[in-house]
């Protein structure tokens, strides 16, 4: 295949890169293939009428994740629904990089701006927000920046994947109980507690997760790599939305205000009586705090001569999860 980095291809046949932004009708989502830096083709599902919104998701996860999210997003943004590299219809490289997952990311948000016409809002939850910030730290094409969870970790000998739980699941996946290696890595390593695993088994989405079973042991170890650095944040200049749920106890979440701090227009929303996974397990409520954020951020860019805000925390209660 000889396209070009930041290609767009709809359903493997090239897209013009001066088509504009028709290329995400409403209704059925259409797919879109865009060539990464390392020739690996990274799917993306489009929907919904609007600005340009591309959402990432964590491990244990494809594009099928956001389902029940996307109602509450496509009457206000034409949503962009990766499949990160490895699974769904996306490509993958021989050899694993999370480097190459932020250039994922970055080549998305710049073919999707140049498809536009338009900036780009980004979405990633948990690991998918850990490539979100690596992405935004790659591309001049974004709007706005939310992170659920996720970003790189402040205490990265904290993250490692303890050698006992790591064996466990490369020897699940060596029997081929790629459930099980889902169910041990959300019961032990995101702390999920069992109402939530159960509302997630009972999710249409739960067989993609299982199919991306061979891409959550590497995700896992690659977390440490990556340490967050305060100056590299604040290249992050776009007003960014950190959330996180007050009973959440996902490592990720223990770090917001530390990394709040060190963004240039940073906010957090803690979701009251919510844990790790809110944006599917309660939809209305948590895309009602994202496209609040995004609504007054883009009033807000009019203003050029907004100062800069210092981090604050705003709390927002939602309903608590069902058991």
């Amino acid at each position: 295949m000889s396209t070009r980095k930041g290609t767009i291809k709809v359903n493997g046949a090239a897209l013009d890169r001066g088509r504009s932004a028709d290329m995400a009708p409403t209704g059925a989502p259409t797919m879109t293939r865009v060539v990464s830096g390392d020739g690996t083709e990274i799917a993306d599902w489009t929907s919904g009428e609007g600005p340009p919104l591309v959402l990432v998701h964590g491990a244990a996860a494809d594009h099928t994740r956001w389902r029940p999210l996307l109602s509450y997003l496509e009457s206000y943004a034409t949503v962009h629904a990766i499949d990160r590299r490895g699974r769904g219809a996306s490509g993958d490289g021989s050899d694993y990089d999370v480097a190459r997952e932020f250039e994922d990311v970055a080549a998305v948000v710049d073919a999707v701006a140049q498809a536009s016409g338009s900036a780009v809002d980004l979405y990633g939850h948990s690991f998918g927000g850990f490539c979100a910030f690596g992405g935004a730290l790659l591309t001049a094409n974004l709007g706005r920046l939310v992170l659920y969870e996720g970003w790189p970790p402040v205490d990265p000998d904290a993250r490692d994947l303890p050698p006992d739980v790591g064996e466990r699941l490369d020897g699940l996946l060596a029997e081929g109980n790629r459930d099980a290696v889902v169910e041990t890595v959300f019961r032990e390593v995101v702390l999920m507690p069992e109402a939530e695993i159960t509302a997630l088994r009972a999710q249409p989405a739960w067989p993609a997760r299982v199919a991306a079973a061979h891409t959550i042991i590497r995700e896992l170890r690659a977390i440490p790599e990556v340490a967050f650095d305060p100056e590299e944040a604040a290249r992050i200049t776009v007003p960014t939305l950190l959330l996180t749920g007050s009973d959440s106890s996902d490592p990720f979440a223990g770090d917001t205000r530390t990394v709040a701090a060190a963004l240039p227009d940073a906010r957090i929303v803690v979701l009251e009586g919510q844990q790790h996974v809110a944006d599917i397990l309660a939809p209305e409520a948590f895309g009602d705090h994202v496209l609040a954020f995004l609504r007054d951020s883009a009033d807000s860019r009019h203003d050029r001569h907004r100062q800069r805000r210092r981090p604050y925390e705003l709390d927002c209660h939602t309903a608590p999860l069902s058991p």
